[in-house]
């Protein structure tokens, strides 16, 4: 897990796809939620107006403006149709400034055509929504446009429409707190990243159904065995292979052993039932497999930070 926050500032531009941004800033909140702390943080920005509307009438209150921000670790720019319209002088020399205070900066859907614009994309690698992609290919010769789904270029990230944004972010979870995260994070959105590749794109394969059927098996069994959990040996029968087996697979697809992640998926229902139920520490622990409600709590504790009712008054407020 890294050691600092990350903060994320999303610039959105009218007319920004309300797909786009969800697709971005939605898995930074579920993988927050999956760490059990606060991991990612995020700010909308705008350039001269608080108000942006989407490309479907839906008006959005910014944070603050783009030349207010302090330090960000990441700077994403979203804007959807009209990337031209935006390139103006102001905008453009605006983002330079920007640049200079992030540590990344990225382009999501025909984002990259301000960032290539303003001369931030000179001599990198770089995608867009595919549309305007061959326009982006004509109009900046110093680019080298892809056709990748998204691009990693050093501290420069691209990417297009909303299914490829959400590869991306799904990306920089993994590399910035692990696999296993990732792959709840996916599968919380019942993601399928088939045609996802392996060399530069995603986690390795996102979606349960399509990771080996070893795998599927055990982590289909977890969740539905959280009351009264079963032991590994029983696990590994029922995903038909070695208890050694599942170790390696669960090591090397989520980078975890099976135990351990079997804990956090009790944990992690645990942690819903407290937000989101009246149940007492007793019924939950009866819930998600642990023998007491003291045994829970100290292993709730130990993996949030937080006491059960900590947890439930926080939700509340």
């Amino acid at each position: 897990m890294p050691e600092s926050l990350q903060k994320f500032g999303f610039l959105i531009l009218d007319g920004f796809s309300n797909m786009v941004l969800a697709s971005a800033v939605e898995p930074l909140r579920a993988a927050n939620y999956y760490v059990g702390k606060t991991i990612f943080e995020w700010k909308l920005l705008s350039i001269d107006n608080s108000i942006v509307t989407s490309s479907s009438g839906i008006s959005l209150q910014t944070h603050c403006m783009l030349d207010q921000i302090d330090r960000l670790d990441w700077l994403m720019v979203i804007c959807g149709y009209g990337a031209r319209k935006f390139s103006t002088q102001k905008c453009l020399a605006e983002l330079r400034r920007a640049e200079k205070k992030c540590k990344v900066v990225g382009g999501l859907d025909a984002g990259a055509w301000l960032l290539a614009a303003a001369g931030l994309l000179t001599g990198r690698t770089a995608t867009m929504h595919w549309l305007d992609l061959p326009a982006f290919q004509t109009e900046f010769t110093t680019v080298n446009a892809s056709t990748a789904r998204f691009v990693i270029d050093g501290n420069r990230v691209t990417a297009g429409g909303a299914t490829t944004v959400m590869e991306l972010m799904l990306r920089l979870i993994r590399d910035i707190c692990c696999e296993a995260v990732a792959f709840d994070v996916s599968n919380s959105f019942v993601y399928n990243s088939e045609r996802v590749e392996i060399d530069n794109r995603g986690t390795r394969t996102l979606s349960l159904t399509t990771r080996t059927p070893q795998l599927a098996r055990a982590i289909a069994e977890m969740r539905r065995t959280l009351a009264d959990p079963i032991s590994l040996e029983r696990l590994a029968k029922v995903a038909n292979c070695s208890r050694r087996t599942l170790n390696r697979l669960f090591l090397r697809e989520l980078n975890i052993p099976p135990g351990r992640y079997y804990e956090l998926v009790r944990l992690a229902q645990a942690r819903s039932l407290v937000e989101d139920s009246l149940m007492s520490a007793y019924e939950i622990a009866a819930e998600t497999g642990y023998e007491s409600g003291a045994s829970l709590s100290k292993a709730y504790k130990k993996r949030f930070g937080v006491t059960l009712m900590s947890s439930r008054r926080a939700a509340k407020t």
